[in-house]
């Protein structure tokens, strides 16, 4: 018996039992949508999740935190920065050194700079998307004395001539417009003086002069971040507190080693975060990314995706039930048939290849028609979320909670035509193994 001839004469036995055949086909449809739907929960809850990870920080920036290190751990100081650097899947790091606030003032005339000022190396701002408003970052050394200034950070200028109502702040006035703080460090003349902490201190210090690479964008995402920030590179900060320490006299301890408090390292992907960690932390540090936070979040998502996923699987198992009662009543109604087939010579696997394609069919027609649904509820389910109104306490406006990709699609029906299969294949071994003379013999 051909192909051609086998399909025809399955659908036809479809078609002769219009109603039972709908009622199957809705099952595998009702199947089908179920599971869609359900995963295409997860997969939005996952992009949601990514998108939340995403706007809180880089996942692939890592925290070293170096106030509670280990006792055999070797100081965190330009060394060892080095080593961390040469380390496979560093892509860049930088550290992060605040300055006294009593060590330095910056200076505009008479107005005066009173927010932190922090050291760090200013060549890989870029590298961990620091943009600026105005200017440009810094690519390679820089000179001594340039600074980079956060926006909010201008409005820290203070005048020092006043006491009272010395500041600006970047609040809108009546018509709605936020005032220009006191200083444009890319026009006013800069420049950086020593503090004395003793009045009766003789000793000359000379200003520098300092010059505004640039003025920082704001991103509250970034650490340190920028908004209230003045960068400078480390080594000339370190050089400020020595000069500062010399200045008034401060001794050191010099038998205690210097090392860094805080360094960000970037590395080069999100696949590369964990063993960069691991490495980090075998040198005795303690480290933080929002990659462990991610890796929480997304073991919670696939949790759900099982759940939601196996609440769809059960209503297809329903309807994988209902193609196998199918089958056998209609083996039952036909036994006369397969036992005409029989006597006139038709291979036994022919036979039960017609049997697996209507049960295939059935799959198949309906997990079609089961996608073609799953899109459409998909649609008005995303609307609704873009609305405002959320489902399930998902969503808001302008999200999408329901995501079919193209891959669930396609999974979703080779699946349904494969339980179609499945269900069909007891009752095909069924039908050939009936007696043909039991058959003929059959009303």
């Amino acid at each position: 018996m051909k192909w051609t001839d086998m399909i025809a004469m399955s659908l036809s036995s479809l078609f002769k039992r219009k109603v039972r055949t709908l009622l199957t086909v809705a099952g595998v449809v009702i199947g089908t949508c179920a599971i869609v739907v359900m995963l295409s929960f997860g997969i939005g809850i996952k992009k949601t999740t990514d998108e939340t990870m995403q706007s809180m920080g880089d996942l692939t920036v890592i925290q070293i935190e170096n106030y509670n290190s280990s006792p055999d751990a070797e100081p965190l100081n330009d060394a060892m920065l080095e080593r961390i650097r040469a380390l496979p899947g560093v892509q860049t790091l930088t550290p992060m050194f605040d300055a006294d606030f009593s060590a330095f003032q910056i200076r505009s005339g008479k107005y005066v700079y009173g927010g932190s000022v922090t050291g760090v190396y200013m060549d890989a701002l870029s590298e961990f998307g620091y943009e600026v408003e105005e200017g440009k970052l810094p690519e390679g050394t820089v000179e001594e004395g340039a600074v980079l200034f956060g926006r909010d950070a201008l409005y820290n200028f203070y005048n020092s001539k006043k006491n009272n109502n010395n500041m600006i702040y970047p609040e809108p006035d009546a018509t709605g417009k936020i005032p220009d703080p006191y200083v444009n460090p890319m026009k006013d003349k800069l420049e950086l003086v020593l503090q004395k902490t003793d009045e009766n201190n003789k000793k000359t210090v000379k200003p520098v002069k300092l010059k505004a690479l640039g003025i920082l964008a704001q991103d509250w995402s970034k650490s340190p971040s920028p908004g209230y920030s003045v960068f400078m590179d480390v080594k000339y900060v370190r050089a400020l507190t020595e000069q500062y320490n010399k200045l008034n006299n401060i001794k050191v301890d010099k038998s205690k080693k210097f090392q860094y408090s805080s360094v960000v390292v970037k590395a080069l992907d999100i696949k590369s975060v964990e063993p960069v960690q691991d490495a980090i932390k075998a040198l005795g540090f303690q480290t933080y990314s929002m990659d462990s936070m991610r890796e929480s979040m997304e073991a919670q998502t696939r949790t759900i995706q099982m759940i939601l996923g196996g609440l769809g699987a059960i209503s297809l198992l329903v309807a994988a039930l209902g193609i196998t009662n199918t089958m056998i009543m209609s083996i039952y109604e036909r036994t006369r048939e397969i036992g005409v087939m029989k006597v006139l010579g038709c291979v036994i696997g022919n036979i039960r290849t017609m049997f697996l394609i209507e049960a295939g069919m059935i799959g198949f027609i309906g997990g079609v028609a089961g996608i073609a649904i799953s899109y459409l509820l998909s649609f008005l389910l995303n609307t609704l979320a873009a609305n405002g109104g959320g489902v399930m306490g998902l969503g808001g406006a302008g999200g999408q909670i329901s995501i079919i990709p193209a891959w669930l699609a396609l999974g979703a029906l080779v699946f349904s035509t494969m339980v179609g299969l499945v269900s069909g294949f007891s009752p095909a071994n069924r039908a050939v193994k009936i007696s043909a003379l039991t058959a003929i013999r059959q009303e």
